[in-house]
């Protein structure tokens, strides 16, 4: 990796750069004059078209000459004050980065105040507020609706933040929490450790769990694998924990699909789950207004 890193390669791109513009330069020289001759016949480049139709090699006309030596030295002069030579910054010191770092900054001066007044409010009364929830609604179509969607109804193997089903749970705090630090949440794959049959009557006793007529004789059979495996996580009622992210057994809702057969793969090859963390990027303030917007849901579902 070191020999990528070296001063080898910035010293070769900067000399690739400025050979090539100097054989460029001389290009265009050469072949755009000619010795001045009255005498001689004119040269010709051997071309010839409907019998008597001839290509001479006469020099190109000193316009479109001169368009080839302004963008040449236009090229030279960029590279002097902008990065392009290898390593060389460039006399200005510009780059991207720094230019967009000062675009943000910018916009925080201007945009931060507006958000910031809302944070000494507490996000239980501030959903009652319209104008913190329309900010709050804007900043999720800006960031969230790629994976919640721009209704915030989710999508399979992304949770619906309109309904009362929270596997990290529905308060300010802990959506706060979910918004600053992100999430992991894993489910271990199982078919290693029970056979085909054990795996299908797990997903029966689950489907018991959940309140829907099974078949008890084979939902039987799947809670004695159930309190070995599965019940650390999801509980001997099924209604899962929180503090470990594990979803609710009993109430109708299933992030990966609630089939028997998205059931019994969800079992085998268990799921993976990733909510990145957000708090460095869009600051206290934001992730304020977003979990407001998120937690106005839970008043509109008691309406």
């Amino acid at each position: 990796m070191a020999d990528f890193t070296s001063n080898f390669w910035s010293w070769l791109i900067a000399g690739v750069t400025i050979i090539s513009i100097a054989v460029l330069i001389y290009f265009v020289k050469t072949l755009s004059t000619r010795k001045s001759d009255n005498d001689a016949a004119p040269e010709t480049m051997g071309h010839v078209w409907d019998e008597d139709l001839e290509e001479y090699n006469n020099p190109l006309p000193r316009w479109w000459l001169n368009l080839f030596y302004i963008t040449l030295f236009w090229g030279i002069g960029y590279l002097i004050f902008y990065p392009g030579l290898g390593a060389y910054q460039g006399l200005l010191g510009w780059s991207q980065t720094q230019q967009y770092e000062d675009e943000v900054k910018a916009a925080a001066d201007k945009y931060e105040p507006l958000f910031e007044k809302y944070t000494a409010i507490p996000i239980k009364q501030l959903a009652s507020d319209p104008e913190a929830v329309k900010v709050g609604e804007r900043l999720f179509a800006a960031y969230c609706t790629t994976c919640h969607g721009s209704d915030a109804r989710g999508a399979r193997g992304f949770p619906n933040l309109r309904d009362e089903d929270w596997l990290y749970g529905g308060e300010p705090a802990q959506i706060v929490a979910t918004l600053t630090n992100g999430r992991n949440g894993i489910m271990p794959p199982w078919e290693e450790a029970l056979s085909a049959s054990e795996i299908r009557a797990v997903s029966k006793y689950v489907e018991h769990l959940a309140g829907r007529d099974v078949d008890a004789s084979v939902a039987a059979e799947g809670e004695l694998p159930y309190t070995t495996y599965c019940v650390v996580c999801h509980g001997a009622d099924g209604k899962g924990n929180q503090q470990l992210g594990a979803a609710n057994l009993t109430d109708k809702i299933w992030l990966h699909g609630g089939s028997t057969l998205k059931i019994v793969e969800t079992i085998a090859k268990g799921r993976v789950g990733y909510m990145p963390p957000h708090g460095e990027f869009l600051g206290a303030a934001k992730i304020h207004l977003l979990a407001t917007y998120i937690y106005s849901f839970r008043d509109q579902n008691t309406n």
